[in-house]
């Protein structure tokens, strides 16, 4: 695979998901955004959140408002933005999958999976701190905001995510997250 396409792609959909999602939701206080695979590295999607959502949990959620502020697979707005760009990047990784007999084979050449893993996810990291580095959000929104990369069923070490964290978020954010790390034991 190209990695440097993939990376061409990725970034563009996520600054057109990113604008789409301001200009349809801005009212609504966007405050966080992501881009999130999933353990099988078959899908990249955007995911963003925001102040209204969390000021409407529920007793119970709010119980848990770090969770819901940070988790991206809890968000309001998952999977949505830049529809098309996302689907046909899910569509190329799924195709370069089958193309190296991972999906359906329990005998997949593991060195290769994980090598292409490890890219995947470090490709969505550059791109976020790239944007980032580029006052990209902060341009649009006129405020900082929560970055993170996520996979579902699948757990970074915490030194990784602590790293991920600090690197993304020079704001408030990244205190707020730190400190909530600190309550997952």
């Amino acid at each position: 695979m190209n990695f440097i396409e993939l990376e061409r792609k990725i970034e563009k959909a996520t600054k057109k998901a990113f604008i789409e999602m301001f200009n349809k939701h801005k009212g609504e206080g966007i405050y966080g955004f992501s881009l999130y695979s999933d353990e099988g590295a078959m899908t990249v999607c955007p995911s963003t959140n925001t102040i209204d959502f969390l000021n409407k949990l529920d007793d119970k959620e709010k119980e848990e408002l770090a969770y819901y502020k940070f988790e991206p697979a809890e968000w309001k707005y998952e999977m949505i933005g830049a529809d098309e760009d996302f689907n046909e990047i899910c569509k190329d990784l799924r195709i370069e999958l089958e193309k190296n007999e991972y999906l359906d084979n329990e005998d997949y050449n593991e060195e290769w999976f994980l090598k292409f893993q490890k890219n995947l996810y470090q490709i969505c990291i550059n791109i976020l701190k790239k944007l980032k580095n580029e006052n990209f959000f902060n341009k649009i929104t006129g405020k900082d905001i929560f970055l993170i990369f996520s996979v579902s069923e699948f757990e970074f070490e915490n030194k990784k995510i602590e790293s991920m964290i600090t690197d993304l978020n020079d704001n408030k954010y990244r205190i707020e997250y730190l400190e909530w790390m600190k309550t997952w034991n």
